[in-house]
């Protein structure tokens, strides 16, 4: 029977080539439960020079299924194209390989069939599903086109396993869709020793745990799989003991296995699609919403965010404490298992992430699990325009890597400051390209314009088509749409389109993307750099000055104090004056409409900009004021500076924090020194003294040059081993490390006493000294008679 007209939401998408075509899958979430949309047959497409002709059609007589067709599109290079259809989307690689050999491009032959279908029918995430023949949860062959605004409910699983130090899997569990469960390897050896708010299921064999997880995923159908690291560990470990055990892991729907895949670019890295289900991890997902902690960890992040974490310790604690568990009380390991579940479900809810991934998937084009992807979600919306404006799309490596100019950072003013405001260029990038017309076809076309006066004249000699362009009506999309997010308060919405046009500029320098031209990127960084050192020019014929720049923001002194109240009202003034000031200029310089808009950000009460250590240059990306809003609330901001940086110790931050707030406070400081340098060598600051350090490299890795971190994770390692634990640190992670007598030795093996004569002058002087020396003192000069007894 015929389907109806059906809204919903892509989950996953997949194609495969079948003997009369290119078969492609969509997965949708739907208020009817899920769908499972099949294409069958489908042709794919690809490009080659018209002039080519000849040798191509030589190469199809040899790959049966190909079809060459004339085409009114064109390459950059102003060449004419045919199109190459091929009834098996694998065809147009092997064609492609033919063809490199012979020296001949084809275009977009990499892009994959399923991403094509949608993005040529401006399809992102949320579809309408018209016609098609329905069979179960199977609709094949219906018309899609797109739904914006449509977003699903979806249902959510987290999930999570305990495993031994050698990766052997204890248990499974799973909260969020369905009761909430664990599947316990082994019979119960001790009774709970409280009530549980969960089924613990005690299984007698792996092989059982997980094909009670193939069932569990069965009967609760979710659409989206959450957790921690839940695709590196989670569901990696999972499918090794699956191998192990003889037994398929088949979590995706219509049980359906994991399509494991390895990052080309990052050895060991993992991707995990899986069949009409979204796993999304919650650290990447973090990321991609811009969020930052000192560690991801999902104890640090709890801690963070929730004020709460795990009830085991430390790594080694942690690791003999689930051996007890397991082994003396399974009840209370199963608690610990659905604890992780619910804290990662709470910390979604808190960040609203869940919501953001859907928005991001909705904005980009993208899988909702895709993250980075940023060339991918630029080709997504570009192409299908490009190819309407007559185009079709270079390949990447058709311009040779090329360095270009960044943001423009203006060379600082050292010193503290009464009364700095800081204006910052809503978008700076975007409304560059959408006010300079700046664009890849726009490029093209502007190098073969016969009239100059419809061009626009950018950095570098670059000319730019006033009338065909694609990139600029893209932004312009994207920023209505993000005012609207804004005015909805749909936040989520919001963060992701503005991460999207931000990223367009980074795209078009990215040697990775089909578009790069170091000349479109430096029309728009060269750009901001007019911009700013105009703006620059702009307050200080009013009479301020400048004392920093950095992309798109700008740093006013007004030269004396100001009252909270006035401070603002100036840069008020400043905003209007400036963005009224662009306007007339750019319709009047090159009849351009102005979309560029300078905003208030911030007033500092008092600001700090230090030298670079040792010299005498304003340093660059550092600096440190007391900030004061509308209402006269005050807050310390850091930026660059030890207090807002992970490799300097507690002792060093807490000091800088200190020293800081009580010069712009007008409060006396020398004592506060003085009492910070005796607290320290007197032990009573002994907790500050942690290093805390990524390391980036498998432990034998470092050869020649061997940081402090690196010596003391391999001091814990043999620690380790004496101890008969499993070394932690051979392939990397994080270490905490303090320096004594010896050197660098890690906390759980320390044996010499601490060296407080590295803490002051390695980590208290250098502080000190930036910010006393521009009012006359010095660290020495404050704490010389403690430092000699010590």
């Amino acid at each position: 029977m015929a389907s109806t007209e059906l809204k919903g939401f892509i989950l996953t998408r997949h194609w495969r080539d079948a003997p009369d075509g290119t078969d492609i899958e969509y997965w949708l979430a739907t208020e009817q439960g899920p769908r499972r949309l099949l294409l069958r047959a489908q042709t794919s497409v690809a490009f080659v020079a018209a002039r080519h002709r000849a040798a191509v059609e030589a190469q199809l007589a040899t790959l049966p299924g190909l079809e060459l067709r004339e085409l009114a599109l064109r390459s950059f290079g102003q060449e004419p194209v045919l199109g190459i259809y091929a009834r098996h989307f694998r065809q147009l690689g092997r064609l492609a390989r033919a063809l490199q050999a012979l020296q001949i491009p084809l275009y977009e032959a990499d892009v994959r069939p399923h991403d094509r279908h949608l993005m040529e029918r401006f399809i992102t995430a949320g579809v309408v599903v018209e016609g098609g023949q329905q069979a179960g949860d199977t609709i094949v062959d219906g018309r899609l086109r797109p739904a914006p605004g449509y977003r699903p409910v979806v249902k959510v699983v987290s999930l999570d396993i305990e495993t031994s130090a050698t990766e052997e899997l204890y248990s499974i569990a799973l909260d969020g869709t369905g009761p909430r469960v664990v599947f316990m390897l082994g019979e119960a050896v001790a009774a709970p020793a409280a009530p549980m708010d969960f089924t613990l299921v005690h299984c007698a064999s792996r092989r059982e745990m997980l094909e009670r997880l193939n069932g569990w995923f069965v009967e609760h159908d979710p659409d989206v799989v959450i957790g921690w690291n839940v695709v590196q560990f989670d569901l990696r470990v999972l499918q090794k003991a699956a191998d192990a055990c003889g037994v398929p892991l088949l979590p995706g729907r219509g049980c359906q296995p994991i399509a494991w895949r390895t990052h080309p670019g990052q050895q060991g890295y993992l991707f995990a699609p899986m069949p009409g289900r979204v796993v999304i991890d919650g650290i990447e997902a973090l990321r991609a919403a811009m969020w930052s902690f000192p560690s991801f960890s999902l104890e640090s992040v709890a801690q963070a965010l929730l004020g709460e974490g795990k009830d085991i310790g430390d790594a080694y604690d942690k690791m003999a404490e689930i051996e007890r568990r397991y082994q003396e009380d399974k009840p209370a390991l199963a608690a610990y298992n659905i604890q992780d579940c619910a804290l990662v479900l709470r910390i979604f809810e808190k960040t609203a992430l869940l919501q953001f991934v859907l928005e991001r998937a909705q904005a980009t084009g993208l899988q909702a699990d895709h993250f980075g992807g940023s060339i991918a979600a630029f080709s997504h919306h570009y192409l299908p325009r490009m190819h309407r404006m007559g185009y079709v799309a270079p390949n990447v490596g058709d311009i040779a890597a090329k360095a270009y100019p960044g943001g423009y950072v203006m060379d600082s003013r050292p010193g503290f400051y009464d009364a700095v405001v800081v204006l910052d260029y809503k978008s700076l990038y975007p409304s560059i390209i959408r006010t300079f017309l700046v664009d890849p076809v726009g490029l093209v076309e502007g190098m073969h314009a016969q009239e100059p006066a419809a061009l626009v004249h950018g950095p570098q000699d670059t000319v730019f088509s006033r009338e065909r362009h694609c990139l600029p009506e893209i932004v312009t999309t994207f920023w209505h749409a993000r005012d609207e997010a804004k005015r909805a308060g749909n936040a989520p919405l919001s963060q992701a389109l503005k991460l999207l046009m931000n990223s367009f500029a980074g795209v078009l320098g990215a040697s990775e993307c089909r578009f790069f031209n170091p000349k479109l990127v430096s029309a728009v960084t060269l750009r901001g750099h007019e911009i700013m050192k105009r703006t620059r020019d702009f307050v200080e014929q009013r009479g301020h000055q400048a004392i920093y720049g950095d992309t798109d923001s700008i740093f006013v002194w007004l030269k004396r104090p100001h009252g909270n109240a006035e401070a603002h009202a100036v840069a008020a003034g400043l905003v209007r004056d400036i963005n009224a000031w662009w306007t007339r200029t750019l319709r009047e310089e090159q009849g351009l409409e102005n979309f560029l808009e300078i905003e208030f950000d911030t007033h500092y009460g008092k600001f700090f900009m230090p030298t670079i250590r040792g010299s005498d240059v304003g340093s660059k990306k550092r600096y440190a004021g007391l900030s004061v809003d509308a209402q006269g609330r005050e807050e310390m901001v850091f930026r660059g500076l030890e207090m807002a940086r992970s490799d300097w110790t507690p002792l060093a931050r807490q000091f800088q924090e200190g020293l800081l707030s009580r010069i712009f406070r007008g409060e006396p400081y020398r004592a506060f020194v003085t009492e910070y340098a005796r607290a320290t060598l007197a032990g009573e600051k002994d907790a500050l003294l942690v290093y805390r350090k990524r390391l980036r490299h498998r432990l034998d890795a470092y050869q020649v040059n061997v940081p402090p971190q690196v010596r003391a994770a391999r001091l814990a390692d043999e620690h380790n081993l004496r101890m008969n634990r499993p070394m932690q640190y051979q392939q990397g992670g994080w270490i905490r490390y303090v320096m004594t007598r010896n050197g660098p030795e890690p906390l759980e093996a320390r044996r010499a006493g601490i060296d407080y004569a590295h803490y002051l002058n390695k980590q208290l002087l250098p502080i000190a000294d930036a910010i006393l020396h521009p009012m006359g003192d010095s660290f020495a000069a404050l704490t010389g008679a403690q430092r000699r007894l010590f």
